[in-house]
């Protein structure tokens, strides 16, 4: 039978239909699924490379951390939020490999509809993959491949933020979810690559057209066992992008580490 969905033609923006393996919209235009469950709604015009996002080995190294469950506070902190707000649709706007969005769902159940886009093909194939009660999708959170006024709920967790799209795609009064690292997440981490160890910095948390309506602090201490694990942990971070050889010995030198945690989930309701 076929099904309804929010996702629209990333052509002409009309609604899709999946059809088992395939999704097309009224004016015809096509697009199959993957093997493991994902479909591809990033048009040629708006990829800034060849694959954009995150690569195979970054997308390993975070699903390898994840899967160690050093973050599971958080995503149970996710989920006692979702289950509080009781969403009919979910989005979580990049979603990586499904780590946060995968317990969501399952969460929620058979009540909800969960859906997942990622502009990695890597890490939507990933998710896919896992978790097969969620629908997922390649595509930009900068032009999301969705309905207007079609999600209760858009979690974004770490990833781009787009406040025109997340207003666009959320209905009246829907509910937004984001979360940032607070000022000393990972601090240890830093102190033991940098010279210089630097606070993140944490903007203010009004965003136009949205009503701030509460701030949840997840923090914790957690002991990192390997060196894999700090290396993974590294890579998940965009430290990894800006760190010397000299830094990047010392990182390898680690055996383990003791190293603080500090999310901010924030939580906001779209002005009506």
């Amino acid at each position: 039978m076929p099904e309804t969905t929010i996702w629209i033609c990333p052509v002409c923006g009309q609604s899709l239909t999946e059809f088992d393996k395939t999704l097309k919209c009224p004016k015809n235009h096509s697009f199959d699924k993957a093997r493991s469950g994902y479909v591809h709604l990033l048009p040629v015009r708006q990829k800034h490379a060849r694959l954009p996002g995150d690569n195979p080995g970054m997308v390993r190294a975070r699903r390898d951390f994840l899967n160690r469950n050093y973050y599971q506070p958080l995503r149970t902190a996710l989920c006692r939020t979702a289950e509080l707000h009781q969403p009919g649709v979910l989005l979580d706007a990049g979603c990586g490999e499904g780590y946060y969005t995968g317990e969501i769902s399952r969460t929620l159940g058979t009540g909800a509809s969960c859906y997942g886009i990622d502009i990695s093909k890597t890490a939507a194939d990933f998710a896919a993959r896992q978790d097969k009660q969620t629908r997922y999708a390649v595509g930009s959170v900068f032009h999301l491949p969705v309905a207007g006024a079609s999600c209760d709920m858009l979690t974004s967790v770490f990833a781009p933020f787009c406040g025109t799209e997340f207003l666009r795609v959320l209905k009246p009064e829907g509910i937004f979810v984001m979360v940032i690292p607070a000022a000393r997440h990972l601090w240890e981490l830093k102190q033991a690559v940098y010279d210089r160890p630097y606070e993140n910095q944490v903007r203010d948390y009004a965003l136009e057209h949205f009503r701030f309506l509460e701030k949840i602090n997840c923090n914790q201490k957690i002991f990192l066992e390997t060196n894999q694990d700090i290396q993974n942990l590294f890579a998940m971070t965009p430290y990894a992008y800006r760190t010397s050889a000299h830094e990047r010995e010392r990182l390898q030198a680690l055996q383990n580490l003791e190293v603080r945690t500090e999310f901010e989930i924030l939580i906001y309701q779209k002005e009506a």
